[in-house]
């Protein structure tokens, strides 16, 4: 007998276009909107949603839906922040899995919790950003990680997890690979410093700061710095339709750094720990000649050309085709090969 999910309220051939930040006409075929964990259980349990394909949908901000899913979308709108202990070294906070990151970011600011403010405002939610190790001027999340609860879905159990256990790379994580189609974020926490030193390393945000007269900034500095930074820069999905940064920095190794330093001068690009190079993607794209390029009603954002947009109407697969054929581009051009950040579904 199937468990009774009459209080889950699945509503069928739901609309998705206000959930995904690209702004993408399409619909699930079963959508169920989470505020509770338990209501995963009995999810888990019903014999006839078990064979159906899932999506765990969060701010819809590292998505690219190339069709309507034929699945069960399973949109997380779980709410609440705490602190739940306090050592010598750190605060540890913990915040539900669907509460809004930029908006948790400034809640731990302004309650004198500082470490998370060079991830302001970062589109999505708290429970996406481990999946993806957001990262932004010289932060990744792993950097203040401590745990995180999630669900499985197969084992029908409830787990825990460490940063090590986690498995963070770059924009990469163990749920992009073992545990994913299976597990379902439900709370983060979080170990932020109680001896606070300012993250100043990439250049826009000295000098947004210089520009402002302040050399010795407060968290809610660099934070109110960052945010005006990625204003200018990045478009409102609000406005037009856009998932932020759609292609991660290539790493290369030193040696094929330095051939494609000879060639361009001014390439830009990060040293690694290992020994290897960060290259810049937006400066790839737009030396290939595709910033501010249109492909019907899909174009590159004409400020920052690691963005991606809708420029209105346009389809998933309008999106992914203009992706591909930059990445033939840049590859052609620099023998490079672009990864992208969002999910296709």
């Amino acid at each position: 007998m199937n468990a009774d999910t009459s209080d889950t309220s699945i509503q069928r051939n739901f609309p998705l276009r206000g959930l995904n930040t690209f702004g993408i006409d399409a619909s699930a075929a079963a959508y169920l909107k989470l505020t509770s964990a338990s209501m995963l259980e009995k999810i888990s349990r019903d014999a006839s949603l078990a064979n159906l394909p899932r999506l765990v949908l969060g701010g819809g901000s590292n998505l690219l839906l190339t069709g309507d899913f034929q699945g069960l979308v399973l949109h997380m709108a779980t709410s609440g922040i705490e602190l739940v202990g306090e050592d010598d070294e750190v605060f540890y906070i913990r915040a539900a899995a669907g509460e809004n990151w930029h908006r948790f970011v400034l809640w731990t600011l302004e309650h004198g919790f500082p470490g998370l403010e060079n991830l302001s405002l970062i589109p999505g939610s708290v429970g996406a950003a481990p999946i993806q190790n957001i990262g932004a001027y010289g932060v990744e999340l792993k950097d203040r990680f401590f745990s995180l609860t999630a669900y499985d879905m197969v084992d029908r159990k409830t787990f825990s997890l460490d940063r090590n256990a986690c498995r963070f790379g770059y924009r990469d994580s163990i749920f992009k690979h073992a545990l994913r189609d299976r597990a379902v974020i439900l709370d983060v926490t979080f170990a932020l410093p109680r001896h606070w030193q300012a993250n100043m390393k990439y250049a826009d945000v000295t000098q947004e700061l210089a520009a402002a007269g302040i050399d010795s900034p407060s968290a809610r500095q660099i934070s109110d710095a960052i945010i005006a930074i990625r204003t200018r820069k990045l478009p409102d999905p609000a406005v037009i339709g856009n998932a932020g940064s759609f292609f991660k920095n290539p790493v290369v190794s030193q040696a094929a750094r330095d051939v494609l330093l000879a060639r361009c001068p001014d390439l830009v690009s990060y040293a690694q720990a290992d020994g290897s190079y960060k290259l810049a993607a937006g400066w790839l794209i737009d030396r290939a000649g595709w910033k501010g390029r249109n492909l019907g009603a899909a174009g590159v954002y004409e400020k920052q050309a690691l963005v991606l947009v809708n420029r209105g109407g346009a389809k998933g697969s309008d999106i992914a085709a203009l992706a591909a054929a930059i990445q033939a581009d840049v590859q052609e051009k620099f023998g490079v090969a672009l990864e992208p950040e969002p999910v296709f579904v």
